[in-house]
């Protein structure tokens, strides 16, 4: 069960109103136009060095990452003028992970970004005299990177990619819309830890459908096929959580689930574009941006990253893509649209 520290952060940060963003653009520099030639000059000449520890190469994360970068850019603070990127990724070794943040715990950055839960946890053990900020995170308290979602203190703060009701909406769907299920078939890393937690969230939710959780276990994304495989002729659907070693690999999930008409479900809009066929989730680019609207306001504005509400997903919505569901033998009703609130962004045709 998915720590309930973390549940009761999660209903307190619903009702937050987050403010990052506000100062992002209003930097304490005058305008040309204002006659504060001194002030600019000395903006212009400011410059600033990111470290940035990614756990693996996927769309997800690579779409965390464009977004952090371009809410920089959005706020004057761009590479190639005034911004140096030192971009790391650990390929999903955990060695990889371990060295990356020790280099960075003694480089001269001025700020570190941990993207998934694995670096992010190396950044806050290793960086301890920089602003430490992460992204696509799941359950950053269980995890032990904050203590708390609201204020954490320290010198880290961030974003969760995960509201446990996301979960939840999507097992019901499965159990209300896909005739006849009883299993539900799920890949994962269990030395992932953000799988394990939303793989029992799901289960959970799914035992009070009296539908069975099957369990296909991978340790890296080359068994991502043969898990897929194993899963034929024993399950109904197929579900995968915000897990990476099996999203690295998941064409080969894809493959299987149309080549015998399995529904495919996901945990995030990047794989149902790719051709999952739904997901309850969010646009991964706005999720970096957050991110890096939270980084504008520790490098610009000098604010501290303990002071900083730990944000999580709030405007959620079912995606659909129509192409998948043919693919793999679903037929989209009247009925299943009405899920999707946004159907002319959220339905991909």
């Amino acid at each position: 069960m998915m720590n309930r520290k973390f549940l009761l952060s999660i209903a307190l940060a619903s009702v937050m109103v987050v403010t990052a963003a506000c100062g992002a653009n209003t930097g304490k520099t005058g305008t040309a136009s204002e006659g504060s030639s001194a002030n600019a000059g000395y903006e212009a000449e400011k410059s600033y060095t990111i470290s940035i520890s990614q756990i693996v190469e996927h769309p997800s994360l690579d779409a965390t990452r464009e977004g952090f970068i371009a809410a920089l850019k959005d706020a004057g603070i761009e590479e190639g003028k005034n911004l140096t990127i030192d971009f790391n990724n650990a390929q999903g070794d955990a060695a990889n992970v371990k060295t990356i943040s020790q280099k960075i715990a003694s480089d001269k950055s001025d700020l570190a970004l941990g993207i998934a839960t694995d670096t992010a946890q190396s950044l806050a053990e290793d960086v301890t005299e920089k602003p430490v900020l992460f992204a696509a995170v799941t359950d950053p308290i269980d995890a032990g990177i904050v203590t708390q979602l609201e204020a954490p203190g320290g010198n880290i703060t961030g974003a969760s990619d995960t509201n446990p009701d996301a979960i939840v909406q999507t097992m019901d769907f499965i159990a209300s819309q896909i005739p006849n299920v009883k299993n539900v078939g799920l890949i994962i890393d269990e030395g992932e830890t953000n799988a394990v937690i939303m793989a029992d969230v799901a289960e959970e939710a799914l035992a009070k459908h009296n539908i069975k959780l099957v369990k296909a276990s991978v340790a890296n994304s080359s068994e991502v096929k043969q898990a897929a495989d194993s899963l034929i002729g024993r399950v109904d659907a197929i579900y995968i959580t915000l897990d990476n070693t099996v999203v690295s690999g998941v064409d080969a999930i894809i493959e299987v689930a149309n080549n015998n008409d399995i529904p495919f479900f996901s945990a995030d809009r990047d794989t149902v574009e790719k051709g999952a066929f739904a997901a309850v989730g969010f646009k991964y680019y706005d999720h970096g941006y957050e991110v890096g609207q939270m980084a504008v306001e520790i490098l610009k504005n000098g604010k501290k990253p303990g002071e900083m509400n730990v944000t999580v997903p709030q405007k959620l919505d079912f995606i659909f893509n129509m192409k998948a569901a043919a693919e793999q033998g679903i037929t989209v009703t009247d009925e299943m649209k009405k899920f999707v609130k946004d159907q002319e962004n959220n339905i991909i045709e």
